[in-house]
């Protein structure tokens, strides 16, 4: 038996696939039991003895914890489940696409390698802490460089006029063009300077849209990525907090899902016209080529797409195994 700690389980989609293989989730049961004795002595109107008995047991419980179990054990059973965690880690398999033609977007996974978490919201918190960590040692005559400051006179100012972030767009804000305001200026540290750590926040969240996000890196040079949608059952937590806990280290995860969509391959951009003969504008050519600038981008890793090798994944849920005191084995990494 595995013991499993869920970090994310879409509920929604999960009974919603439970619904098309079972009927429907059982999450109520009653029973209900009755027992009668009834003795007559005489004329019926004269003696009558009556004796009787009854219970009902009734239950309704939260079948949360044991949703994803289930689906998990009717999807193997009907074959439609796939543990391909060994494929993954196999180079070979990437490069000559046999994982793409055996496993195509639709398709139902689990896939165990070393990942991390990323959330370009915890980046921007981060930085805003250190900056302010900083200017308020600044402040106070010293630096973390171990060198001692004059505190300065003047006043550390914000960018743009020292205008504060609007109100609840702080870290966890789904506002991605004001994350990087959030770094306050504070003096250069070993080459550290403000509009650097605002520079990084900008990159980090062009290539991973806000939110929270697991990187998985079964083999080098292979990214399986996944965006966890927020408001589902176990991510209610605040980003910060779930970083704090699980940390940014890598660490062996499982996700089970269906695979979202491969990378592009394309090196070079198809034919950029999307007008007719009549000089009209044809609709499906113009998100044609808007597409494939996505694609290109996504290509070169610019945006938040899936970059070959690599594919996303839609999750139903990720968990990581709880290890037996004394048999836990490092994975191969």
């Amino acid at each position: 038996m595995i013991l499993r700690e869920f970090l994310y389980v879409d509920t929604n989609k999960v009974r919603a696939m439970l619904a098309q293989l079972d009927g429907g989730v059982a999450e109520e049961s009653r029973q209900t039991g009755r027992t009668e004795k009834r003795t007559t002595v005489g004329p019926r109107v004269a003696a009558q003895h009556f004796q009787g008995s009854s219970d009902e047991t009734y239950t309704n419980k939260s079948m949360g914890d044991a949703l994803f179990p289930m689906l998990e054990g009717f999807l193997e059973e009907q074959g439609f489940l796939n543990d391909i965690s060994l494929e993954v880690s196999n180079l070979t398999q990437w490069n000559s696409g046999e994982l793409k033609e055996s496993y195509p977007p639709g398709s139902f996974v689990r896939v165990t390698a070393m990942g991390s978490f990323f959330d370009a919201r915890y980046v921007a918190a981060s930085f805003a802490a250190f900056a302010s960590v900083n200017a308020g040692l600044a402040g106070l005559g010293f630096s973390l460089d171990g060198t001692n400051t004059v505190p300065s006179k003047g006043k550390q100012g914000r960018p743009g006029g020292g205008k504060q972030p609007p109100a609840g767009k702080g870290a966890n804000s789904s506002t991605s063009e004001q994350l990087e305001d959030l770094i306050p200026d504070f003096p250069p540290m070993a080459g550290i300077t403000p509009k650097m750590l605002r520079s990084f926040v900008q990159v980090s969240r062009g290539m991973f849209s806000p939110g929270l996000h697991i990187n998985l890196t079964p083999a080098e040079g292979v990214l399986i990525s996944a965006r966890l949608q927020e408001g589902r059952q176990y991510l209610d937590s605040e980003a910060d907090i779930l970083l704090a806990r699980y940390g940014a280290e890598v660490q062996e995860l499982t996700l089970v899902g269906t695979v979202g969509s491969y990378g592009s391959e394309e090196e070079e951009l198809p034919d950029q016209g999307f007008t007719k003969e009549d000089e009209t504008v044809s609709r499906g050519a113009f998100a044609e080529v808007m597409n494939s600038q996505m694609r290109s981008l996504g290509r070169i890793g610019f945006i938040d797409l899936p970059q070959h090798p690599g594919f996303s994944l839609i999750p139903f849920a990720v968990y990581r195994a709880i290890p037996r005191p004394g048999a836990f084995v490092p994975a191969p990494y």
